[in-house]
């Protein structure tokens, strides 16, 4: 019984391990796409800013599927080994990602109403 919970321990070790990378590739790839398309858009001076905000919005949703990953960690992190500091942590980048949902919720919104009074 004690070598089935050690087995699991270090399971769950591993997929948070491997959530934690996921999420790091995943904010990094959206940050070097947002980087490179807002490099692109000031180089050719444009007046139009829908550009840019699309870009935002969409390393804003990289930086939410990240933190989601990292909340998933957290989770099986805290599973293994419930303590004070793993809970106050889990419920930081909890806090953290129900914020930045709701700031990315109303940017989509107030994008999408101009599109629509574009038509």
């Amino acid at each position: 019984m004690i070598l089935i919970e050690e087995a699991l321990k270090i399971l769950a070790s591993f997929v948070a391990y491997f959530a934690e990378i996921l999420a790091a590739v995943i904010i990094v790839m959206g940050m070097v796409q947002a980087a490179w398309k807002s490099i692109l858009y000031l180089i050719k001076c444009k007046e139009n800013f829908d550009e840019l905000t699309k870009c935002r919005l969409r390393f804003g949703h990289s930086l939410s599927l990240g933190l989601a990953f990292l909340v998933g960690a957290d989770i099986v992190k805290s599973a293994i080994s419930p303590d004070w500091h793993s809970l106050i942590h889990l419920g930081g980048v909890v806090l953290i990602r129900i914020v930045l949902n709701y700031f990315l919720m109303k940017d989509i919104e107030h994008l999408r109403s101009q599109q629509l009074n574009k038509e």
